[in-house]
């Protein structure tokens, strides 16, 4: 009996300082050394990829945002939000769902529309985005050529939260965005030019346009000053 009660003992003390030595090395220093690391040699992208604008972190360039004006009716949860067409738009978010889980936060679930490419429900979204956006980005000096319409203007990501839009279509959105800042086109123009990032490594995925970055450009150009 003495034997098996000093046997159960000596178990739960190696099973104690098991568990204080893994909680310390991999709870502790393992973390701090990690957090280390990454802070020396990866700051910004330990830190989120944050952009600042006028000292204050404006967003992140890995996450989208939207650019919209002010509900008419801030009570009406069924009102479509309106873009505001100051700022280069980003793509379309048709797979962002609201939070429902935790009510206490105005959260954005991300995610995909989950439907294929021949459901009639998506391809009237398409309709309708294509529609807008030539509607929205033709000027009186500029027609928008439906065919110039690029696909990313029309659909969005897998998980609607892509910060970038590729330059074809910010391109397209550059008379609007000169006239409704009443700044000259050619300088708009190259202000894409100049936010403009090529494949990673020459190769890797497509030129893109980080509509943050590109709104933050705008802003600094004398353009609006409300946003970012």
């Amino acid at each position: 009996m003495n034997t098996s009660v000093r046997n159960t003992g000596r178990l739960l003390a190696a099973a104690l300082r098991a568990l204080l030595v893994l909680t310390v090395v991999c709870g502790v220093l393992y973390p701090l050394a990690v957090t280390g690391v990454a802070q020396t040699l990866f700051r910004d992208k330990a830190n989120g990829s944050e952009i600042e604008s006028d000292g204050r972190v404006v967003g992140s360039s890995l996450i989208g945002q939207s650019y919209h004006l002010p509900k008419k009716n801030p009570d009406d949860p069924e009102e479509a939000p309106r873009p505001d067409l100051t700022w280069f738009q980003p793509r379309p978010s048709n797979g962002l769902g609201s939070n429902s889980v935790n009510t206490q936060y105005s959260l954005i679930l991300s995610g995909a529309t989950n439907r294929s490419g021949d459901n009639a429900e998506l391809i009237q979204w398409v309709k309708d985005a294509k529609a807008a956006v030539v509607a929205d980005n033709s000027t009186a000096t500029h027609r928008v050529d439906p065919s110039d319409v690029p696909a990313d203007a029309v659909t969005s990501s897998g998980s609607g939260l892509d910060p970038d839009i590729s330059p074809a279509y910010a391109k397209l959105q550059v008379h609007r965005v000169a006239e409704r800042n009443k700044l000259p086109v050619e300088r708009v123009a190259k202000l894409v030019r100049e936010h403009t990032s090529d494949r990673i490594l020459g190769f890797i995925g497509e030129p893109r346009v980080n509509v943050l970055q590109l709104n933050i450009a705008l802003r600094e150009l004398g353009g609006t000053t409300d946003r970012p």
